[in-house]
């Protein structure tokens, strides 16, 4: 592909032509995914985009979508980050294996990683534990591979093979590893200590009087911990500390780390999967402070869902994993960007 072409709209003839093998890859890989999870008992379900609550991360930002009645009321919603909440509602129902390819949106998302509109490949399995789907990861990430013929993951100068034995680490060795820092000794009672883990990571990352304990964590996890995972196999990261939990469970056996994990090929982050937190009064806390981090950081702050939060009370025990699915076509489709495997991309800065 030449620079005129690199520059045209994705929808003239010569640059649909050079994307239509990473499509096609897409459409097989889309076939057996789904094969495989109905051969597995998943129930492929289809959830709303439209939400009152779009999320409640600090760092997540989704478009507004605001709704107008026939009286001329208008009501705020939003274009949903995520088909958790609405997922896990159906748990509370009484579903036991769903899965979506769901259309989310993120905005002030941009790149050859990152695109505002994209499809995330969601599931969830009712009283299992987060191995499951952590097994689960594995699999549909050779299943895809296995689907394009593709020996080997490359991206950026690293590679991966997907049907190798993956990588087992946890966060806490991952950051002794290859940033030298003792990361558990900067938690306490389940709450980071701010000026601990800036005085371990001085040396480490530029560290701000601004920045909290997560941004330093998130510093030196993007600076010197991503870009060595993924390498050669797949990696599971595992046991996030419990500042970084989300909504996920803090660990029994130890309070210090939740039940998170997120896979890595090639340094690209691919899932994201939790052992479900079921407590509403400990999720309402935490979004809480989510929200008001974010209301400080960005002046503004999504509405909780408390019909999600009812609903968490009637939820089984449950692990979950979002994975980005265009990241992974392209990853076994050999693109280059994110945008060559979407039929029509929006917002790509290509």
């Amino acid at each position: 592909m030449n620079a005129g072409q690199e520059l045209s709209p994705w929808w003239t003839p010569g640059r649909h032509l050079d994307r239509k093998p990473f499509l096609h890859a897409r459409t097989a890989i889309t076939r057996a995914t789904r094969a495989w999870f109905a051969g597995e008992g998943f129930t492929e379900v289809e959830t709303g985009i439209l939400q009152k609550s779009p999320g409640n991360e600090t760092h997540l930002h989704a478009p507004a979508a605001n709704l107008t009645s026939g009286t001329g009321e208008t009501s705020p919603h939003y274009l949903r980050t995520s088909p958790e909440f609405a997922c896990k509602k159906l748990l509370a129902a009484g579903e036991t294996r769903i899965v979506e390819f769901a259309r989310v949106f993120r905005d002030r998302e941009r790149g050859p990683l990152h695109l505002p509109e994209f499809t995330m490949l969601e599931w969830y399995r009712a009283n299992e534990s987060y191995e499951a789907v952590m097994a689960d990861c594995v699999v549909v990430i050779a299943r895809a591979a296995q689907e394009t013929g593709i020996g080997t993951f490359s991206f950026r100068g690293r590679s991966a093979d997907p049907f190798a034995t993956p990588e087992l680490l946890t966060v806490a060795d991952a950051f002794s590893r290859f940033a030298s820092i003792d990361l558990l000794a900067t938690i306490a009672d389940g709450h980071g200590q701010r000026d601990a883990l800036a005085k371990a990571a001085a040396d480490r990352v530029r560290v701000t009087e601004d920045d909290t304990w997560s941004d330093i964590f998130s510093k030196v996890l993007v600076e010197h911990v991503e870009p060595n995972l993924g390498e050669e196999r797949l990696t599971i990261l595992y046991e996030y500390p419990a500042p970084e939990a989300a909504l996920a469970r803090t660990k029994i056996s130890d309070p210090r780390v939740a039940e998170r994990f997120e896979v890595y090929a090639c340094g690209v982050e691919l899932a994201n999967g939790f052992g479900e937190l079921i407590d509403p009064d400990e999720q309402r806390q935490r979004f809480t402070q989510a929200m008001d981090e974010k209301e400080r950081r960005y002046g503004e702050r999504y509405p909780l869902d408390e019909d999600f939060l009812a609903a968490m009370a009637h939820m089984p025990d449950a692990c979950g994993v979002a994975l980005g699915f265009d990241r992974l076509v392209m990853l076994a489709s050999g693109a280059a960007r994110v945008d060559q495997v979407v039929w029509t991309p929006t917002g790509s800065d290509a």
